[in-house]
């Protein structure tokens, strides 16, 4: 069976790594219009740079949690699975999920404004930091920020259009173009969340409750 995943951010949750609607989280003490559009890099990059350096050592310190794992041990087994997901931490690669397609980015990435030349990211980067390819002091995270297009669009609606199954799991459903994936979506549709999401009427059927209980369960019954 080809099953397409997606995966939010409430996947990551009970990892210790919480959503920009969090209250009290660490998106909750910035602005995004200031860390999280290429017009709030422009005007101080600094700052920006200090978020995501927070980001990325929140992301070191957290562990992947079962709900990775159980998607990484699905996808060893005899199904075709293409694993999306919107989140920019590593944790479903440190569960051992393989060609994760990452369509926001990845924190662990650095990304060269000038040449777009890619590497992996030190835990500290400074509006300064060379490019190892180019030289130019324009380092930015390898992450899609607001008003700017997701990687890898082409190969995340072919794999939803042409899966048996596609699966929506710790997603909200207000950011697009991942919010009208399940409009693609040709077979059996499943949404896996703590709660009912805005899209949730889209999908033929829903599982409510912690990614942790509630995906190592789902992944149990494709055993049978």
């Amino acid at each position: 069976m080809k099953i397409a995943i997606l995966t939010g951010a409430g996947i990551s949750a009970e990892s210790g790594l919480g959503t920009f609607r969090d209250k009290g989280g660490l998106w909750s003490q910035y602005d995004l219009e200031e860390v999280a559009t290429p017009e709030g890099f422009a005007r101080n990059p600094a700052l920006v740079h200090d978020f995501y350096n927070a980001r990325r050592a929140n992301c070191m310190a957290a562990s992947p949690n079962d709900a990775h794992l159980a998607l990484a041990e699905l996808a060893a087994g005899p199904h075709e699975v293409t694993l999306i997901t919107q989140n920019v931490d590593d944790l479903h690669e440190r569960a051992g999920s393989q060609d994760v397609i990452h369509m926001h980015g990845a924190l662990m990435r650095a990304l060269c404004a000038s040449c777009d030349h890619r590497w992996d990211a030190p835990a500290a980067m400074a509006p300064a930091d060379p490019c190892p390819a180019c030289t130019a002091p324009a380092t930015r995270p390898d992450v899609v920020w607001f008003g700017e297009v997701p990687y890898h669009m082409d190969r995340i609606m072919t794999a939803v259009a042409g899966a048996d199954l596609f699966v929506a799991i710790g997603t909200s459903a207000e950011v697009y173009p991942a919010a009208g994936l399940v409009e693609l979506a040709m077979g059996e549709t499943l949404e896996i969340n703590l709660e009912p999401s805005m899209r949730a009427r889209a999908f033929d059927r829903q599982i409510g409750g912690p990614a942790t209980e509630t995906v190592p369960a789902w992944v149990n019954t494709l055993r049978i």
